[in-house]
């Protein structure tokens, strides 16, 4: 009973001993994953923390299994193509006070579907691909842009879920209609559809165009008229200032006419 006792006691020591060894295997693999200048913790799921630490870019060794991701008050300027399709359990993502200007046109592929909450807030976009948030589910804020209000940014706003409440927020810095500029972007699409000025605006540019080459050829063909009934005088003039010669008693009357 007693060597019973002692087996099951070594045993359950052993079991204990491996089972702190695996929680340490798991805890420095999960640390030696985190990217540099990052954070790293398990609540709820991973979380990876990087706030303030000075990246110029998105790390791309970013663990598969992040959920919530900070990259806020960074330096990053752009978002690349599939930066984040590793990342299946994604449901945060704050990218807000950075100084991004460029968004690739599949910069979200991968992080569409679970994707909850995107923040793209106080940095200095103007405009996006307009399919750069397509199907995206998230709830966006892209507030505090310097946003130039056309019909690609119509078309994108539309193309999101929350579109109603994330266009609520956004000012246009710029517009195609100067007098939008410095308005709500809801006020700009509600006055005028956005998409048609484009359209409008070619087909006046044509009009200019064919008015212009209009008044060209008539100001050709004046000129050509004028410049030829000037050759003509001084034609004229010459012909009249040449000598006359006298006649013969039996020479013909010759008549010259010139026209």
């Amino acid at each position: 009973m007693n060597l019973v006792d002692l087996w099951l006691t070594r045993s359950l020591s052993m079991c204990l001993l491996l089972q702190s060894f695996v929680l340490m295997i798991l805890c420095f693999h999960s640390a030696s994953m985190c990217p540099k200048g990052c954070l790293c913790s398990s609540s709820g799921g991973l979380n990876v923390t990087c706030s303030n630490a000075n990246l110029k870019e998105i790390p791309r060794d970013l663990p598969p299994e992040t959920v919530l991701l900070y990259l806020d008050s960074n330096q990053i300027t752009s978002i690349p193509n599939e930066i984040f399709k590793d990342l299946h359990q994604l449901r945060v993502l704050n990218l807000s006070k950075n100084g991004i200007e460029f968004i690739d046109e599949h910069a979200f592929k991968g992080v569409t579907e679970t994707l909850q909450t995107l923040d793209l807030s106080d940095n200095r976009i103007q405009s996006v691909h307009k399919n750069a948030f397509n199907n995206l589910k998230a709830r966006a804020r892209i507030a505090n842009n310097p946003w130039h209000c056309d019909c690609t940014l119509q078309q994108v706003l539309r193309s999101m879920a929350s579109n109603h409440e994330t266009a609520h927020n956004v000012i246009c810095k710029t517009s195609v209609l100067d007098e939008h500029a410095g308005r709500p972007f809801l006020n700009a699409a509600n006055d005028a559809d956005l998409c048609n000025i484009p359209r409008k605006t070619t087909d006046y540019a044509m009009l200019v165009t064919m008015f212009g080459w209009f008044t060209m050829v008539i100001s050709y063909v004046v000129y050509y008229v004028r410049q030829n009934q000037e050759d003509a005088r001084r034609h004229l003039e010459y012909l009249k200032s040449l000598p006359s010669r006298q006649k013969k008693a039996d020479e013909p009357d010759d008549i010259s006419t010139v026209v």
